[in-house]
């Protein structure tokens, strides 16, 4: 239970709203925060900047008092003393006042007047004038800064000034908290944005699996009208098509069932009818028994070619028959074809025309190659005039053999010369039964030429004869799976 539970966790975690939300989240959020953060850190570093040169005025001002009063020769001026005690209040904090001796000669504090300081800031300041140091000390920063003399370009003494910084962690809070809280409103954005656009992406997909489900159940009558983004589009107008598709192979199924239905049904229901008047009628005459049988067994022979188109059918289907190929020498394999078909169209005195204009060896399929033709020229004679003709022409080129097979019968309308390839459709159904056809001659003609990736053109006008142009390669290339 808890294996299924997980399972069904992760299903939902690999779902492409949950990665979509997630991607935008992080997306959204990480380059926010790390803004926030540098503008924070930016923001402290200038305000702090801005405190130091401040602090650093200050002291030159009572750089400036300390160097005209001469307070660093024993001189006592209140003035410097006031100035030292003003900038300490204005910076809360403290102000030392260090001459060469490192002699602390003003602390605003009061602790530290006339002891010695010592310190590397503080040593430096004499030897390195130029230097200042900053130094953070908790709540406070310390600027070391020399005292120059105008002419000598010396220090005649160091300012130690500590200023406060706590007005400034205010200040940095007081922001903190302000972008913290622009962040959590920015995140709940995120948040909602992410959510409903990764609904609504996945949506589209959601109608597309609702409507594969329904043709899972059988439901043929479907369409989807995806208005989103361009690829789904796409998807949309191929599922339609597919849909049109099946659609087409199943209406294609129930004519097929249907058609095969009706031509079982006919012999049956005519030896049933024979049948029936040979058992209702006693004493009948031998020869009217005799022409009842035979028309019985005419019935039987037409259910067999019928049962026998059908298995051919079956094994001429591109997804499954399998191609036994071999090198065949084109000329001859006509020849005999015609050879056998010579006294069928001698009956009605219809005259075989052979034309070959080159030897042709080709890779074909002996069998299959030879069900098309025949079926092809037995149309011609079973559709000719008496006293027609039927030409067959033979040629190549150095890709392709072409088979030509002209007739002087009857000819196929313009407006149905599309549907004669369609399994059990006959032009003339009446005349089709009298001459035997099925239907399907023309079907598996196509699907044998088509397993030769060849093929086939026709061209026809009624009472002018008809033209079949066939197409074949003269080497053949198996389809890889």
């Amino acid at each position: 239970m808890l294996k299924e539970k997980l399972k069904s966790i992760w299903f939902k975690l690999r779902s492409m709203r949950v990665q979509v939300f997630f991607v935008m989240v992080c997306m959204g959020m990480i380059p926010v925060i790390m803004f926030s953060r540098i503008v924070i850190r930016s923001y402290n570093s200038q305000i702090i900047s801005q405190k130091t040169e401040e602090v650093k005025s200050y002291g030159n001002i009572l750089s400036g008092l300390i160097l005209s009063s001469g307070y660093l020769s024993g001189q006592e001026s209140d003035e410097v003393v006031y100035e030292a005690e003003e900038i300490a209040n204005v910076c809360q904090g403290r102000v030392v006042i260090i001459d060469q001796n490192l002699k602390i000669v003003e602390d605003t504090y009061g602790l530290e007047t006339g002891n010695t300081a010592i310190s590397t800031e503080i040593v430096k300041s004499f030897y390195e004038p130029k230097t200042q140091y900053t130094n953070e000390l908790g709540d406070y920063l310390q600027l070391t800064l020399p005292v120059l003399e105008p002419t000598a370009g010396q220090t005649a003494a160091v300012l130690l000034i500590s200023f406060s910084t706590k007005n400034l962690h205010l200040i940095e809070d007081n922001i903190n908290y302000r972008i913290i809280l622009i962040l959590f409103v920015l995140a709940i954005c995120i948040l909602f944005i992410s959510y409903f656009y990764a609904a609504a992406l996945s949506k589209p997909l959601q109608k597309i699996t609702d409507s594969i489900d329904e043709i899972a159940r059988g439901e043929t009558d479907v369409s989807l009208d995806v208005k989103a983004y361009s690829e789904l589009i796409t998807v949309s107008d191929s599922f339609n098509q597919m849909i049109g598709y099946i659609k087409e192979q199943d209406t294609a199924r129930q004519d097929f069932v249907s058609n095969v239905s009706h031509e079982l049904k006919t012999p049956l229901a005519s030896m049933k009818v024979l049948s029936d008047s040979l058992l209702s009628q006693e004493g009948m005459p031998e020869e009217l028994y005799r022409e009842f049988l035979v028309d019985i067994t005419a019935e039987i022979e037409r259910m067999t070619q019928i049962i026998n188109d059908l298995l051919s059918m079956v094994k001429l289907d591109k997804n499954s028959a399998v191609m036994s190929v071999s090198s065949e020498n084109i000329n001859d394999l006509i020849e005999q074809l015609l050879k056998r078909l010579r006294p069928i169209a001698a009956k009605r005195n219809i005259e075989l025309i052979y034309e070959s204009f080159r030897p042709v060896t080709a890779d074909v399929d002996t069998v299959k190659f030879s069900i098309a033709l025949n079926n092809l020229i037995e149309n011609a004679i079973k559709y000719n005039y008496d006293d027609g003709w039927i030409r067959v022409t033979l040629n190549a080129d150095h890709k392709f053999f072409y088979v030509k097979i002209q007739d002087s019968g009857v000819g196929i309308p313009e407006d149905v010369q599309d549907k004669i390839f369609e399994r059990f459709y006959r032009v003339d159904k009446a005349r089709s039964r009298e001459t035997g056809g099925t239907g399907l001659g023309l079907a598996l003609t196509r699907s044998a030429i088509l397993l030769h990736r060849g093929s086939i053109k026709l061209y026809s006008k009624e009472k002018e004869g008809t033209t079949f142009t066939v197409r074949i390669p003269l080497n053949y290339v198996p389809t890889e799976i």
